[in-house]
């Protein structure tokens, strides 16, 4: 079966801000795939976090391993109110992020992302598996830095919807 990703929306920052939104998803599509390259305005190494449909309840788990060639560090976060999904860095961050089975109405969403920093004062690379305990179509997805910083202009922002042919 060949899969075909399309593009739904593109998103390069003009100037300085703390979240991206992607809304009004169609529901047409099996997966989704966020992939964004990222710096960020506080000039340190960053985690960013999703949230979906404008959920802010402790409906989200997620688990991480981060590494940089010479120590790694994993841990695990329960009934919170957002899911990992990578980080931006003084320098840049790159992200991909996957949304399994975003649309069906029958279970809850599933999320895998990978993740490179270029900046020598944190982790440079990166896995996240999430869950969004909820099983609601997806048709928003909110990104934010974690402490507060802003997404550096030009960061870029792209989501596809992948389609089984």
């Amino acid at each position: 079966m060949a899969l075909t990703y399309e593009s739904i929306s593109t998103q390069t920052l003009g100037s300085a801000q703390a979240s991206v939104t992607f809304s009004s998803i169609p529901a047409t599509y099996t997966d989704l795939v966020l992939v964004y390259d990222a710096g960020n305005s506080g000039n340190v190494y960053d985690g960013t976090f999703v949230r979906f449909n404008g959920d802010t309840g402790s409906n989200y788990s997620w688990t991480y391993l981060l590494g940089n060639g010479g120590s790694t560090i994993s841990g695990r976060e329960s009934s919170v109110t957002r899911a990992g999904a990578g980080a931006s860095g003084a320098s840049r961050g790159m992200s991909i992020l996957n949304i399994m089975n975003y649309s069906n109405t029958t279970i809850y969403k599933t999320i895998l992302n990978r993740r490179s920093v270029i900046d020598a004062s944190g982790y440079t690379v990166g896995a996240e598996v999430g869950s969004w305990r909820s099983t609601a179509t997806i048709s928003t997805v909110l990104l934010f830095v974690q402490s507060g910083t802003n997404f550096d202009a030009g960061s870029t922002f792209t989501l596809y919807g992948i389609k089984a042919a």
